[in-house]
C-alpha cells in the first residue's frame, strides 16, 4: 500500500490500477475526471490539517482525519481542513464522495457515482451507469448524464440538461426543478418538490405517459393533456405517442410547465 500525508501543494502519479475512488473531506473543492491512462491527482492547496492519500489493491482513498463528534461551534475550525483537489481516474472507476461543506464536480465516469454533500454544490457532467447526488443545502446540476440519475436536496435547485438518462428521480423540499430530456423514450422520470416550480422540456415526438400535479399553482403545457381542477391548477395527464415511458411531476406550492424541445 502506498500512502501520502499531504500538507503542501503536491502532484501524485499512481502506480497500478484504480477501480474505485473514495473521498471523505471536511471542506473544500474536489474535482474527479474519468480519463484513460494512469490515475493521478493534484492537491492544489491544503489548510492546517493535512490530506491523507492511500492507494491499495485498486482503491484510491482521499480523506481528512476529522473528529467523529464535532462541537456546536465546529464552523470555527472547519476552515483548517479546506483543500482543493483534482483527480484523474479511469472512466470505469466507481466513485464515492462525501464532503461536509464544499463543491464537488464529477465528469466522465461510466459505472457508479455516489456524491453526498451537507452544504455546497454538486456538478455532474457526462456520466453514465448509476449516478446519485444528495445534498442538505445547495444545488445539483447534471449535464449530459445517461443511465440512471437520482438527485436529492432539502434546500436547493435541481437542474438536468441535455439528458439521455433512462431513469431520472429528482426530489427537493424547497427549490425549483428544471429537467431537459433529449431521449424520446425515457423509461421513468419522477420530479417532486414541496415548494418550488418545475420546468420540463421533452422532445416533441416523445413516447410518455404524463401526469402533472400541483396543489397550489398553475400548469402550462404545449401538449394535448386532459386537465382537472380550477384555473389550470390541479392536474393534467395524458399519453404522448405510444406512452412507453413515464413522466410524473408533482409540486405542492409552485407551477409546472411542460415544453417541447427540438
Amino acid at each position: 500500500m502506498a500512502q501520502w500525508t499531504v500538507q503542501d501543494p503536491q502532484r501524485i502519479e499512481l502506480d497500478g490500477e484504480v477501480d474505485r475512488i473514495d473521498v471523505s473531506l471536511v471542506t473544500g473543492k474536489i474535482s474527479i475526471v474519468g480519463v484513460p491512462g494512469a490515475a493521478r491527482l493534484e492537491i492544489k492547496s491544503t489548510g492546517k490539517k493535512p490530506v491523507n492519500v492511500e492507494h491499495d489493491s485498486g482503491r484510491l482513498k482521499i480523506h481528512h482525519e476529522a473528529r467523529k463528534h464535532w462541537p456546536v461551534y465546529w464552523w470555527l475550525f472547519h476552515r483548517r481542513y479546506y483543500c482543493e483537489i483534482t483527480v484523474a481516474v479511469p472512466p470505469e472507476a466507481i466513485a464515492s464522495v462525501t464532503v461536509v461543506s464544499g463543491r464537488v464536480s464529477v465528469a466522465g465516469l461510466r459505472t457508479t457515482t455516489d456524491v453526498d454533500v451537507t452544504s455546497g454544490r454538486v456538478s455532474l457532467l457526462g456520466l453514465a451507469g448509476r449516478t446519485r447526488a444528495k445534498l442538505v443545502s445547495g444545488p445539483v446540476e447534471a449535464l449530459g448524464v445517461a443511465g440512471e440519475l437520482v438527485m436529492e436536496t432539502v434546500s436547493g435547485s435541481l437542474t438536468v440538461a441535455q439528458s439521455g438518462a433512462d431513469r431520472v428521480q429528482a426530489t427537493t423540499t424547497s427549490g425549483s426543478i428544471t429537467c431537459d430530456l433529449d431521449s424520446t423514450t425515457p423509461a421513468d422520470v419522477r420530479l417532486n418538490t414541496t415548494s418550488g416550480s418545475i420546468t420540463i422540456r421533452i422532445p416533441a415526438e416523445a413516447d410518455l405517459d404524463v401526469r402533472l400535479d400541483t396543489t397550489a399553482g398553475s400548469i402550462t403545457t404545449v401538449f394535448p393533456l386532459d386537465r382537472q381542477g380550477v384555473h389550470w391548477s390541479g392536474s393534467a395527464h395524458g399519453r404522448l405517442g405510444n406512452g412507453s415511458g413515464r413522466l410524473s411531476a408533482t409540486t405542492t406550492s409552485g407551477s409546472i410547465a411542460l415544453l417541447a424541445g427540438e
